[in-house]
Formats: C-alpha cells, structure tokens, sequence
C-alpha cells in the first residue's frame, strides 16, 4: 500500500515510536538500516504476500466482484496464522485493497462485478513474526485490450528498471529517475501524488519512494534499508484525484491506470527482492487480441 506524500509525515510519526524501539541504527534522513538477520523475517512475510497474490490468479474473470476476492483473500491470510496490515488501519476494513481500470490505487474492494477487459492491482500486506510483507500486481478479467497490456507491461518493466538502482552508494533519486525515464519514453505518465516507503517492523516510515526525480538526488542507499517501490503509471495525465471514501484515488482525466510493486532490501552488492513470486506469476501473460 503507497503513501500520499502529503501525509507520508504523519504515517511516520505515528509508526516511528515503535521502530525506534528495533536494533540498528537510524540514518540522518529518518531510514533504519536492518541487520543482516532481519532479512530473513522480510522474506517470509513477503513470501506469504506473494503467495496470496499468485492464488488470486484463478480468482479474477468476469462476472467476479472484488469483495469476493478479498474475502478469498482474508481467509488466506488467516489460514497462513497471520495478520492482515490493512485491515483496522486507520479505519480501513479489508484484507486488500483492489483498483479498477481508472482507479490508481487505495480501491475499495466492493460487490460490483468485474467485466470482461477490466484490469485491476490487487495490493496485500500481511504481518508475519512481526514483520510486514507488502506487495501488490495487475491481474485482468478475461481479454485485456492492447493499450492495457501495453499499458501494463511498460510499468512491470519500470518498476524492474526502479529495482535495477537498488545497492549502495546510489541514491533514492537514481531510482525514480529510472522508472520515469522509462515510462515516458513510452508517452505514459508517472503518477505523482503517490509513492513507495520505508517498512520492516512498521507499516510505512521513512524513505518516501518516488517514483520520478534526478539521478544523484535523495537519500544514498545503504545496506540494511528496506523499503517498497510501487509506480502508478497512466495511460494520460499523471494528476489524480481522491473520492469522498478518502481512500479511492483515480484518475482525473479516467484514462486505465496500472502498478507494480514489490518490497526490497539493500544488500552489500545490490538487493533482494522480498516478495518475489514463487509460482512466477508477478506478471500476467496472454494473447493480446
């Protein structure tokens, strides 16, 4: 699940008491550096997202509501013994959060049906030995049209090109620029009102993530950080706007929206990617009409 960056202070305020009671140190710009065991704790969490994500592979065809498929989704996470990150989190109620064609991100999950064409990111964090697992990826109900596997294979691959940027000595800035090169080479947008954060013990804390900037700018990364890279990338205009939920974000101008993400580690060479997927199902495949 991304931050609002205008109120990614806030999250990290509330969720910073907590983090600070962790081992490791804190950097000058607010980032935890893990230590090398922490890894292991990120990798099941994330291996359990991922896990639930690739069984919402069947699930997702027209005439499907995405109520049904967070419901499918809730008792996954509780058969697996652990806890759903969203659910009570500030006034939030399910076990994911389901975004719709147009709907950037923070979609409601709802018992309107799914129709043939739709695509949707279906985003899953879970809490396992304490720790967050944080992942969320396209699926489409049956044939998608080529602007929307276009679409969606242009923010996979700028979300691959973000991660590429990740080991030490580079900095945050290096990572958006990245996905944003990419992207608008491909005359798509960068959403901007949303990104990426830091998480481990706590559900968002600092980095915020861009997904867009210059290279060399930010923060420099260091072995130990742990953070998500999420891009949002549209079809149009990159501006958005939240309805009346206060949580569903769309876009303004209703062109599809798509998004990727994973969560990361920093490791001495590069990073480990914690929620990869164990059935290779990250990316959807299918025969464009």
């Amino acid at each position: 699940m991304g931050m609002h960056r205008t109120i990614s202070a806030l999250f990290g305020f509330t969720e910073r008491s907590v983090d600070d009671k962790l081992r490791g140190r804190v950097t000058r710009d607010g980032i935890r550096i893990h230590e090398p065991a922490d890894f292991a704790g990120m990798h099941r969490a994330g291996t359990l997202a991922a896990e639930i994500l690739d069984a919402c592979s069947v699930l997702v065809f027209p005439g499907q509501t995405t109520e049904a498929i967070d419901d499918a989704i809730r008792g996954m996470v509780e058969d697996a013994g652990a806890r759903s990150a969203t659910i009570g989190y500030r006034g939030y109620r399910h076990a994911s959060c389901i975004s719709v064609n147009h709907v950037v991100c923070h979609g409601i999950p709802g018992p309107k049906l799914l129709r043939d064409g739709d695509i949707l990111n279906i985003d899953v964090t879970v809490i396992v030995d304490g720790w967050y697992g944080d992942s969320s990826r396209m699926f489409v109900a049956g044939n998608p049209s080529r602007k929307a596997v276009r679409l969606i294979d242009v923010t996979h691959d700028a979300l691959m090109e973000g991660i590429a940027q990740v080991r030490p000595g580079n900095t945050f800035g290096d990572i958006g620029a990245a996905i944003q090169r990419h992207v608008e080479a491909h005359r798509m947008s960068v959403v901007r009102d949303f990104c990426g954060h830091g998480l481990g013990r706590v559900f968002h804390a600092p980095p915020n993530v861009l997904h867009y900037g210059r290279p060399g700018t930010g923060p420099v990364l260091e072995e130990g950080m742990f953070f998500t890279i999420e891009p949002m990338v549209n079809l149009g205009r990159p501006e958005t706007k939240v309805l009346a939920d206060e949580w569903t974000a769309v876009t303004r101008d209703k062109s599809l929206s798509a998004q990727f993400e994973h969560s990361v580690g920093v490791t001495a060479t590069g990073c480990e990617i914690f929620t990869l997927s164990p059935a290779g199902r990250f990316h959807p495949t299918w025969d464009a009409p």
